[in-house]
Formats: structure tokens, C-alpha cells, sequence
């Protein structure tokens, strides 16, 4: 038996990575290693550039209660072209010189609404951590900076002999009573498929991510009622 970090992230829209190109940025349909090791760098208030070792070294799965509702956004993009620039001293002076040479296109970014899921991270300094998601130092979001949490993601230590039993013991938001999740991704562990993310992270100042294996597995995990939420 091992202790497990649990604790709920869920929101009214989330962009969980995929990969980015400029004109279509996309989302899974849960969040990768590299997003819930960076929200817990930032409750913990470290910055790209800081050491991350002790995280990177933690196991992890999320259990997916619910993966929301894709929804997609577009933007209008105007961009200078190189010739026409100049070596301008900010952006609005670009476009200010680029009158009539301006690149116009459309982007498109892909969210969730209303996701919800669990995590659980074993390893060590879970009371750090824990600690650090009550209050965090910096804004957690789920994904990008439009994403902010809707609740608080009531960290909790448990003994437990798996993920699964330890994430039965969750402490989902009121409005999320009742929910069932019936698919786990992690680390390790028995697998009915086995997924490659590109979700590790390798350099995290340049954005380098690298393949892992994802086990994925049927569950039931279903957290009873919480009259204390939140914690």
C-alpha cells in the first residue's frame, strides 16, 4: 500500500495539448503528464526555467468522469510580413507601417466544456504538493490561460493499494455528485490498450515533448457524496 496525492480538475472550458500548429490548435480529450505536472509546478510556484526533477519523477493517472463537450473557436490573425517590417520596436508600430501588406488568416482552437476528471500522483513530497494546491502561487488552469478551474480541486493524501481505490475516495463538487468514471489512463499498470502520447516533457523552455506509453483501462470508479466539499 502507497500513499496517492488525489484531486479534481474540472472547469467550464479546458484545452488539454495536442499538437500545435498555427492555424488549428486541438485538444484531447483528457490532460497529459506534461499539463498536470505543469499545474503543479505552478501551485507550487516554480517557473519553466526551475527544476522540475522531483515532479517528473511522480506516477500519475486521471480518471475520466467526464470528457466534456468539444467545442471550437476561431480567430481572426493578422500578421506582417517580414519585408514589410522593418525592424519595428513593437508590434502596433508593424502594423502601423504594414498598412494594406497585412497576412490575414484564420485560426482555429478546439476546447472541452465542462470536463471533469481525477488525478492521482504518488511518489515524493505529496504534502508539499498537496499543501501547494490549497494555495497555489501561481493560477491553475486547465490548459491555456482561458481555462481557469471552476472549483477548488480538493487535494487529499490516501493510503490506497491502487489508483483506482484511491481515486474512489475523491471529493467531487456538489454539482458533479454522482458521477462515474468509467476510464483510467496511467503510468502503469494492467492495460486494455496502450496509447503513445507526446506528452512528456523533455525541455520545457522550448516546448520539447517526447512519446510515452498510456494505459488505458476500464474502471468503475465512483466517489460517494461529500458533505464536507469544500475541504
Amino acid at each position: 500500500m502507497r500513499d496517492h496525492l488525489i484531486f479534481t480538475l474540472t472547469a467550464a472550458i479546458g484545452a488539454m495539448g495536442e499538437l500545435a500548429g498555427h492555424e488549428r490548435r486541438g485538444t484531447w480529450t483528457w490532460p497529459g503528464r506534461s499539463a498536470i505536472l505543469g499545474l503543479l509546478g505552478a501551485a507550487r510556484g516554480l517557473r519553466r526555467g526551475d527544476d522540475f526533477s522531483e515532479l517528473d519523477a511522480l506516477g500519475m493517472a486521471v480518471a475520466i468522469f467526464d470528457d466534456g463537450a468539444p467545442l471550437r473557436d476561431y480567430h481572426t490573425v493578422q500578421t506582417v510580413p517580414t519585408a514589410a517590417a522593418r525592424r519595428p520596436q513593437s508590434r502596433p508600430r508593424a502594423l502601423a507601417e504594414a498598412k494594406g501588406r497585412l497576412n490575414t488568416a484564420i485560426t482555429l482552437r478546439d476546447y472541452r466544456a465542462g470536463p471533469l476528471y481525477g488525478i492521482a500522483v504518488w511518489g515524493k513530497g505529496l504534502q508539499t504538493l498537496s499543501e501547494a494546491l490549497r494555495a497555489p502561487r501561481f493560477t491553475l488552469y486547465l490548459g491555456r490561460k482561458a481555462c481557469p478551474l471552476s472549483a477548488p480541486v480538493c487535494p487529499r493524501i490516501v493510503p490506497a493499494e491502487t489508483p483506482e481505490a484511491a481515486l474512489e475516495q475523491l471529493v467531487l463538487p456538489r454539482w458533479h455528485d454522482g458521477r462515474t468514471a468509467r476510464l483510467l489512463a496511467g503510468d502503469d499498470g494492467p492495460a486494455a490498450r496502450i496509447e503513445t502520447r507526446n506528452d512528456a516533457p523533455l525541455d520545457r523552455r522550448l516546448w520539447h515533448f517526447g512519446p510515452r506509453p498510456v494505459h488505458l483501462r476500464p474502471v468503475r470508479i465512483a466517489p460517494g457524496p461529500n458533505p464536507r466539499w469544500p475541504s
